[in-house]
């Protein structure tokens, strides 16, 4: 980050010592050390009274922090929802395949289970159903460009746009048909 860069520079134009510089925004010299290292990153309060001993903006001060902070956090929205998708995707698989072997060998405990198990799929498809609206992501050919960090072109948007509604339909059809399979199949092996 150039923050501390930054400080390390307007901190020897004024001449200031560390110690100095520390006293001066009420810190400890190891702050302004590890600040000027990188180590760690001032928080609101200790900016405002750095601008006012340099004599600059907030602005100025952490000018080429605010690009990299920006990236940041488009890496670790990026990261939350590959977290939640992959977490989605096994809940979806889990409530799937043990409906049958639950309620055969559980009873009504193992009802209960699948209900749970249910419950828990909804609440992590709501999830990422608002990291999708967050984004303005909705169809598999956006979310793969959004993963991979890019965006889409606004003809390409359009076209995406116009598939959502027959994607959706699409993929009710094929998970009411996985269903059906994988119901018909735990009927079969446990006859």
């Amino acid at each position: 980050m150039e923050l501390g860069k930054q400080i390390k520079k307007y901190r020897n134009e004024l001449s200031l010592s560390q110690d100095e510089l520390a006293e001066k925004i009420f810190v400890s010299r190891q702050t302004i050390s590890n600040w000027e290292n990188n180590k760690t990153y001032p928080d609101i309060h200790s900016l405002v009274l750095l601008s006012e001993v340099f004599g600059t903006s907030i602005d100025n001060l952490i000018k080429g922090d605010v690009k990299i902070m920006k990236e940041q956090v488009k890496i670790e929205d990026r990261k939350k929802l590959e977290k939640l998708t992959l977490v989605y995707g096994g809940l979806f698989l889990l409530v799937m395949i043990l409906p049958i072997p639950l309620v055969h060998f559980l009873k009504y405990v193992g009802l209960g289970i699948w209900i749970a198990l249910l419950v828990v799929a909804f609440y992590f498809a709501n999830l990422v159903d608002r990291k999708k609206k967050q984004f303005d992501i909705q169809t598999y050919r956006e979310i793969i460009v959004f993963m991979e960090g890019k965006k889409l072109d606004e003809i390409a948007k359009a076209r995406e746009e116009g598939k959502r509604p027959y994607q959706k339909l699409f993929m009710t059809i094929c998970a009411g048909v996985f269903t059906f399979v994988i119901a018909i199949l735990f009927t079969y092996v446990l006859k």
